[in-house]
């Protein structure tokens, strides 16, 4: 039967559609993450959040509310293996944030500090696929972030570029190997958060400036926008093996 609702998830709010869920977030104590996790918890989900830092994560963690919370890296093998261990009732959603890029021009790219971004990203989406792929629910989704540059060639920008490709690669072939669980990626362009302010140093003010006056939608992405597509991603079951670009159109302004 067709239905005629138009609606991707059936009818229902995006309150509705996550009520009872259990959405766990792998990098939640800052950014991204963290508002992924404040909008699925206001939703009505049951949260779980990760980050490496325990000071950090407490903080987040006196913000949001979770079920609960666990600290370790999420390259450690072991420290994943341990924490999916943990998990007695099935996952609905999982999201992996963790992880930062890593900008050389080709003359000074460190392969070794290249080899990591991969493992960071490519890597641990293997290591968190095959670990947590049978414990989340069928139409529940793993959401992994990547990035723009594959669609704004840029010095610099290489390996960004060939770990966002390869993440959006593996992903359609994930959703297909892990099917009916749902995989996507997000790929984000400059996004106002504490790992962005980190990266951009003293020009952080002036980069916001030149956003907001230049970018289609005349203001900075912030990770409330980004959070509101996985929240997105989540409940529309629509969606899979597929990358969703936010940028606020940074891609459609030449040099920025």
């Amino acid at each position: 039967m067709t239905s005629t609702d138009p609606s991707p998830v059936g009818g229902r709010s995006t309150a509705s559609a996550l009520t009872g869920k259990t959405v766990v977030i792998l990098g939640g104590s800052s950014g991204i993450g963290l508002e992924t996790a404040r909008q699925a918890r206001n939703a009505g989900a049951s949260v779980v959040m990760t980050g490496r830092n325990a000071g950090r994560l407490a903080v987040a963690a006196e913000q949001i509310g979770p079920d609960r919370t666990a600290t370790f890296d999420v390259t450690d093998h072991d420290a994943l293996v341990s924490f999916f261990a943990t998990f007695r009732e099935p996952i609905d959603h999982l999201m992996v944030t963790a992880g930062g890029p890593y900008y050389a021009p080709l003359a000074d790219i460190d392969l070794r500090a290249a080899s990591a971004a991969f493992h960071q990203h490519v890597g641990v989406m293997i290591d968190v696929a095959q670990l947590a792929g049978t414990k989340i629910r069928a139409g529940g989704t793993i959401i992994l972030m990547g990035g723009t540059a594959p669609r704004r060639p840029e010095v610099g920008l290489i390996v960004p570029a060939a770990v966002s490709t390869g993440l959006s690669a593996a992903a359609a072939t994930l959703a297909l190997e892990l099917a009916p669980v749902r995989v996507n990626v997000i790929a984000a362009g400059f996004v106002d958060t504490p790992l962005s302010a980190m990266l951009v140093g003293e020009r952080l003010e002036a980069r916001r400036q030149e956003l907001s006056e230049r970018l289609p939608i005349r203001r900075v992405v912030e990770a409330g926008d980004v959070a509101a597509l996985a929240v997105h991603l989540m409940v529309n079951t629509a969606l899979t093996g597929a990358t969703f670009d936010i940028d606020g159109g940074q891609q459609l302004v030449a040099g920025l």
